[in-house]
């Protein structure tokens, strides 16, 4: 399992990220390093690194807030659901034991966990599963995306959409048994049933 410790960078990435997703820095504002820097008490170092990241998965553009429109959030979905297919086909096919415990575990953590668990945990799983790839452009790419699949990881939790660690269980079944077309089947519906969920709380 990995650490739940974060770096500064990290810390300050998440802040950043949150202030865009509550509104507290709105479309299109311009960004001032000194100011922002200052209000998260950091350094600007670890804040141009935060900066750059949010640029990477399109939250900042030519140093302005940028916030995505229900087409970008179809577009990552879209392409999250083609890594994922494929992610859960290999994960399938190549899945030692000793992985599939720790995906078991994950999905026990779901159903067991306090929120900021299940937060984790699904996080994880997820990443699991991509990084069965072994595909560095892809989990790269997945990688580019965490800002808005967090969005909708934190959106699907705290307004509890029915089914979701049910789904994940299923999944493992999938996987366990070698079944990757049921396990690529599972994944796409789950994302899918993310995103309907996702949008209908961020819209209102």
């Amino acid at each position: 399992m990995k650490s739940n410790k974060l770096t500064l960078y990290d810390q300050t990435y998440e802040k950043l990220r949150d202030m865009i997703f509550s509104g507290e820095l709105s479309n299109g504002e311009k960004l001032i390093e000194t100011k922002l820097a200052q209000q998260l008490g950091v350094s600007r170092t670890p804040l141009r690194e935060s900066i750059k990241r949010l640029e990477q998965e399109k939250l900042i553009q030519n140093n302005r807030i940028s916030n995505p429109t229900d087409k970008d959030y179809q577009d990552i979905f879209e392409l999250r659901i083609l890594i994922e297919k494929y992610a859960v086909t290999k994960a399938a096919h190549f899945f030692t034991e000793e992985d599939i415990k720790e995906i078991e575990e994950l999905v026990k953590i779901g159903y067991e966990g306090n929120n900021d668990d299940i937060m984790n945990a699904n996080k994880q799983f997820h990443e699991k599963i991509v990084h069965a790839t072994k595909n560095n452009l892809m989990i790269d790419t997945f990688s580019q995306m965490q800002s808005i699949v967090y969005l909708f990881r934190k959106t699907v939790l705290n307004h509890k959409r029915p089914g979701l660690i049910d789904e994940h269980s299923k999944i493992v079944t999938a996987i366990k048994e070698k079944d990757a077309e049921k396990a690529k089947q599972l994944i796409e519906e789950h994302l899918q049933a993310d995103l309907e969920f996702g949008l209908y709380y961020l819209r209102t």
